[in-house]
């Protein structure tokens, strides 16, 4: 999310570009949108707290596997990856109803103890690439922060994110320039960003 905007001093290359607190002023007419992050999904690697309402021998910490599964006792095996924490305890829910009288099943709660899973890469033309494990579903924007800024040489109109789309890779392009080089921010530069998802490499040409 955006809670902070991008400030080009003058002087300073566009490595230099630091957040700060007061947001840069949209064209007249024009406000800065929140960036709306979607509902975290579960990676393989996260692991997660299950709980069932006065079942202590049903309280576990579990890791999602590299495959995306995880397994729950009475339950068995059921998939994590991709989905979300409610749709983990339906999943659960429904895999202990035939262990209960008229399939009353008590309340099941997941939540996500560790997001070790959430993991992407920024290669090329930043101050310092690598692999980033950030907590949080973040914008490209502050992707290229963790990296420390793009490099003065970068191509920034070239910016790509290569995302796994099944057994094949998506090329997502990111246009740059009219955000970091410019002394106002465009909504709408701004919301033909992509989001970063687990597994994404930003790669700066």
């Amino acid at each position: 999310m955006l809670g902070a905007a991008l400030v080009i001093f003058a002087g300073l290359n566009v490595s230099s570009i630091l957040l700060a607190q007061e947001a840069v002023p949209a064209p007249a007419g024009e406000a800065l949108p929140a960036v709306a992050l979607p509902e975290y999904r579960v990676n393989p690697g996260d692991e997660l707290q299950i709980s069932v309402w006065r079942e202590d021998q049903l309280q576990r910490t579990v890791r999602v596997l590299p495959d995306g599964t995880l397994s729950f006792p009475l339950v068995g095996r059921i998939e994590g990856a991709g989905r979300t924490t409610r749709e983990i305890e339906a999943a659960i829910s429904t895999g202990l109803a035939s262990k209960y009288v008229d399939g009353n099943v008590p309340d099941v709660t997941v939540a996500v103890a560790e997001t070790s899973g959430l993991q992407f890469s920024v290669i090329g033309k930043v101050r310092s690439p690598g692999t980033f494990t950030p907590g949080r579903y973040l914008t490209l924007l502050e992707a290229l922060s963790l990296a420390g800024g793009v490099d003065e040489f970068a191509s920034l109109d070239n910016v790509v994110v290569v995302r796994k789309s099944g057994d094949s890779l998506v090329v997502i392009p990111a246009k740059l320039s009219d955000i970091l080089r410019s002394r106002s921010v465009s909504a709408a530069a701004v919301n033909a960003l992509p989001l970063i998802r687990s597994g994404d490499t930003v790669i700066v040409p």
